[in-house]
């Protein structure tokens, strides 16, 4: 039977087949990146302030994208605070790689808050938890997320509410954009390309199985590329809103200067 709830969990397209053969996984790089995020979560559970522990996170994510061996190339606009930022999703390094570019609350699936050490991380990091197994829950998300963007905070998001391949792109589902609408803040589409397919976290795969394949892999590059800010009109459409965002992220990257995030 179909129920309200699955039909608000999209599914992807994308399997196994889109993956590429597993290689070696580097152990160093493993035991490096638990390092990094259980000194981390130590830390940020400890110091007091959120600013002190948003900068703390920022440097968390940037030591986890270099123990990976994962190099950030941003191209585009320069980030302002108070934004709703909406990107496509390919991998469990998404989050990594918008919290290294700078202070945000990512809005994230709330199986992550019981991940050992890494649910910790992000509560610590403001993360916000939405439950698509309980659709009456998103007015409250909604409000959540407005709330933060009244106050000037960044929050990040992943409309598609699942993971592609990168090769396709899954339509922004509306929700999320009332709470830019409420708020009157601006939405900015962040376009994320990896340089290889070992990124990507689709179908059944697992975390295990995929921080192997990334460990395995010499070298990645995820280009993310900072589109124009939508500014919506008081009472603006969502779904309009969210049409026009998925279409700014859906181009190829345009050619031009970018710079590498020290990480």
């Amino acid at each position: 039977m179909t129920t309200a709830a699955t039909l608000w969990q999209p599914r992807s397209a994308c399997g196994a087949a889109c993956l590429p053969p597993a290689g070696r996984a580097r152990a160093a790089r493993i035991l490096t990146l638990a390092a990094v995020i259980a000194g981390g979560a130590v830390l940020a559970l400890c110091v007091p302030g959120r600013r002190v522990r948003q900068a703390l996170v920022r440097g968390i994510a940037r030591a986890a994208l270099r123990a990976l061996g994962v190099r950030l190339v941003v191209r585009g606009r320069r980030l302002r605070p108070g934004a709703l930022l909406v990107a496509n999703h390919v991998s469990w390094l998404d989050p990594l790689v918008l919290l290294a570019l700078g202070p945000a609350s990512i809005v994230a699936k709330h199986d992550v808050r019981a991940w050992p050490v890494v649910g910790a991380v992000a509560a610590a990091g403001g993360t916000i938890f939405i439950d698509r197994t309980r659709p009456r829950t998103l007015p409250a998300t909604v409000g959540a997320v407005a709330a933060a963007l009244r106050r000037g905070r960044s929050v990040a998001a992943f409309p598609e509410g699942t993971t592609t391949c990168g090769a396709g792109r899954g339509a922004f589902r509306p929700a999320l954009f009332q709470a830019a609408v409420d708020a009157g803040a601006p939405v900015v589409p962040l376009d994320i390309r990896y340089d290889s397919p070992a990124a990507a976290f689709v179908g059944d795969d697992t975390l295990y199985a995929s921080i192997r394949r990334v460990t395995a892999a010499r070298r990645l590059t995820v280009t993310l590329t900072v589109g124009a800010p939508l500014h919506p009109e008081p009472g603006a459409s969502r779904r309009v809103l969210a049409r026009a965002a998925a279409a700014a992220v859906s181009p190829p990257a345009a050619p031009g200067h970018g710079f590498t995030l020290a990480a």
